[in-house]
């Protein structure tokens, strides 16, 4: 790095389960950091990424705290991630609202929208998917949310095929606070690799059992194992609430099992740039969502 001054800030990443924060943050950091998966509320922990914003005038860190969906929550896994989220907006420099303008998801929206305009934060309101939402309906929606939030600024954006993306980057980077970085240049997520490893698992996990296997699933890091070649090995277990539900993880002898361990260890190589030896084994345990140690473990805190 050069004489250049240093930016570091905190942008928080809000919006209805399924509005592709995931997406967002991923196409911010330039790197896949945190899961993407079609169904909603698969961000349980604060998972953050780290985006790195260089120009004339300053270096700028931008720490992307990918909030957990708020929705009404019902259980006390799902109390923990939506006062995540919030705790996720509250130290921010800037809160981004994202917004999916075709599914809209109106009934976890308004919520987020009401307890959005009594902050104080600086509120950036962002449009996803203009690469196939409908012009006018788009900016109706955009003039919509602006009567009832005071939105500093408004973007249109597609996530996925990163239409808008680096105006939008540029801006938030503007709007950073002069400071030293808080993680060093090579870090891109603050998530251990440990906590990586489980979140790529379990996005495997919901990605190919769909629609079979409810919420009530996670999986646990129990060995990591550096190996004297240089390779990785990696012991997990994937907790479900029932035994119908792990012979469904299974499959017919065995073959969702190692289909899903095949599919993560690929990935898990190619992000760690090494060999990966990956060994899943799934235990049903009934009451698992009471766990303190397992909400810990997740990177959540207990709430009752």
């Amino acid at each position: 790095m050069t004489d250049t001054s240093t930016k570091c800030g905190v942008v928080a990443v809000l919006g209805a389960p399924n509005a592709g924060k995931s997406t967002l943050v991923n196409a911010l950091v330039g790197q896949k950091v945190a899961i993407v998966s079609a169904k909603a509320q698969t961000t349980r922990a604060r998972m953050l990424g780290i985006a790195l914003h260089e120009n004339d005038d300053a270096n700028t860190q931008m720490i992307l705290v990918d909030t957990p969906g708020i929705f009404a929550p019902k259980r006390r896994l799902d109390r923990a991630m939506v006062s995540a989220a919030w705790e996720g907006a509250e130290s921010a420099d800037a809160v981004l609202l994202l917004v999916d303008p075709i599914k809209q998801r109106r009934h976890e929206l308004e919520p987020l929208i009401e307890q959005l305009a009594q902050r104080p934060e600086k509120k950036i309101l962002v449009l996803n998917k203009v690469d196939i939402a409908k012009k006018e309906p788009l900016l109706a929606l955009a003039q919509e949310l602006s009567a009832k939030v005071d939105f500093a600024e408004i973007y249109f954006i597609s996530a996925l095929t990163g239409d808008g993306v680096t105006e939008l980057k540029d801006a938030l980077a503007a709007e950073m606070p002069e400071g030293e970085w808080m993680y060093p240049e090579d870090q891109v997520s603050d998530a251990s690799e440990r906590l990586l490893a489980t979140e790529i698992t379990r996005e495997q996990l919901y990605r190919q059992l769909h629609e079979e296997l409810p919420y009530d699933s996670m999986v646990r890091p129990e060995k990591y194992v550096e190996r004297k070649d240089g390779s990785v090995e990696i012991h997990q277990q994937i907790i479900v609430a029932r035994d119908n539900q792990r012979m469904i993880v299974l499959g017919k002898g065995g073959s969702k099992i190692k289909s899903i361990g095949q599919a993560a260890r690929e990935e898990l190589s190619e992000l760690l740039g090494r060999k990966v030896h990956l060994f899943l084994h799934v235990k049903a345990t009934e009451n698992w969502a009471e766990d303190k140690e397992m909400f810990e473990e997740m990177g959540l805190d207990w709430v009752r």
